[in-house]
């Protein structure tokens, strides 16, 4: 097991380019499955969860040509259908959530699919039913085979359009059920559908690959189904994760930063949530300059009640950066409730937080009372350990705003959501290293 040795309060000082999106290339790089055709996708970020990803689909059989540092041309035309009956294959797709979004195009495109439960962040119940009530629906057959190690079969040999409105507005739900669809005969409504940028982007890429879904950007979803798709070329977002990351580290640590390339009108609120803190920032094109501030104060509502901010289904707030906002309003001026609706347990990490001298209540699973100090007492470092991605980087960045020295263990989970961190961040002023 890895650690992060920081040496906090620090100032940073330069630019820093995202990576390309986490949660866009777990769907992106399984639709490469829906075709025989090259695909080649540019701006894939180098983390854990993706080059699993990456070589799982190598087992299956498909072959991978890297053109760049982060750009891969994936061909499948020759699938090895009876790998996915191993004990290879079931060990490696059970260690990656991600991994649930191979059934999709495997229906569409061979009509069979089967899959370990899949592992992932232990952030609270992440059920799949809107994966297989979307597959059933489509006419798909599924069971689970306790007996034989956990695994979903699926059977689709008869797919067809239908409508569906999906019992929840899930992003991997959505683009499973979707991929599924593109190939099934007849029309398919998708009501309820998750409108993320993510998805979007995935729309677009099997509209250029030859399949007809309309209503991109909407939560309905019409999907003509074809009998063949193409090969074609894709690029990624940045991740806008790391960029409200990065948003949150700057204002920490009173730190001047430009993050660059961030394709700003594909983040929704983001920057808006983060200004309510009281954080300024600068639009400079497709840039954005945070200057060091050394108080910033969170709004009132107009009635003077407190600031809520929680999670909501897209153009929503993701629930992905509440951890950020909690840790980044610990210094501000004011308190502001966090509400993560979504997830009973990601919200566990601020007794680390507590410990490190943040004031903070715990009011249920779900909420969460931060009381800024204004900077008038400064976190301390502290030994932790990460428990899943968006914590492990919450108290990366308490850590790096903290008097003295922290250990972050368990460092492996940050590594499966963000590239090379630690160096990025050593490059612009950071003190982190890696044991």
């Amino acid at each position: 097991m890895a650690s992060f040795k920081i040496t906090g309060d620090k100032r940073l000082n330069g630019e820093i380019v995202p990576q390309g999106a986490k949660n866009e290339a777990l769907q992106i790089i399984c639709a490469v499955l829906l075709t025989k055709e090259a695909v080649t996708i540019h701006n894939i970020p180098d983390i854990r969860d993706v080059n699993q990803l990456i070589n799982l689909l190598g087992d299956l059989g498909v072959r991978r040509t890297r053109l760049s540092e982060s750009a891969i041309r994936f061909e499948a035309s020759e699938i090895n259908l009876d790998y996915i009956e191993s004990d290879s294959f079931k060990q490696k797709a059970a260690a990656l959530r991600g991994s649930v979004m191979l059934l999709g195009p495997m229906l569409a495109r061979f009509r069979k699919g089967r899959i370990p439960r899949p592992g992932g962040d232990k952030i609270g119940r992440r059920r799949l039913d809107t994966h297989f009530l979307g597959f059933e629906k489509l006419g798909a057959t599924f069971s689970y085979d306790e007996e034989d190690g956990g695994f979903y079969k699926v059977d689709a040999a008869n797919l067809r359009g239908t409508y569906m409105l999906l019992d929840e507005a899930s992003v991997t739900g959505t683009a499973n059920v979707l991929m599924a669809a593109v190939m099934a005969e007849g029309i398919t409504t998708i009501y309820n559908a998750a409108c993320e940028p993510y998805l979007q982007q995935l729309c677009k890429m099997l509209n250029r690959m030859g399949a007809k879904i309309s209503g991109i950007a909407s939560n309905l979803l019409v999907v003509e189904g074809v009998s063949e798709l193409h090969g074609t070329d894709h690029t990624m977002l940045p991740d806008m994760i790391e960029i409200g990351s990065f948003i949150g580290l700057a204002a920490m640590t009173q730190s001047e930063i430009t993050i660059k390339n961030c394709q700003i009108p594909q983040l929704g609120i983001i920057p808006d949530v983060f200004q309510r803190l009281g954080i300024k920032m600068e639009f400079r094109g497709d840039d954005i300059f945070i200057p060091a501030q050394e108080h910033y104060r969170i709004e009132n509502y107009l009635d003077g009640s407190t600031l809520s901010v929680a999670d909501a289904p897209w153009p929503g707030f993701t629930p992905d950066l509440l951890s950020i906002i909690l840790v980044t309003a610990t210094q501000a001026q004011g308190t502001v409730l966090v509400h993560q609706k979504m997830f009973e347990s990601r919200l566990f990490f601020v007794d680390k937080l507590i410990e490190m001298g943040a004031q903070i209540i715990l009011c249920d699973p779900h909420r969460a009372t931060v009381i800024g100090h204004n900077r008038e007492t400064q976190l301390r470092g502290i030994r932790m350990t990460s428990p899943d991605i968006r914590a492990g980087v919450a108290l990366l960045i308490a850590a790096m705003s903290a008097r003295g020295v922290s250990i972050i263990d368990n460092i492996e989970q940050i590594d499966r959501g963000y590239q090379n961190i630690d160096t990025r961040l050593n490059a612009i002023g950071a003190e982190i290293v890696r044991l």
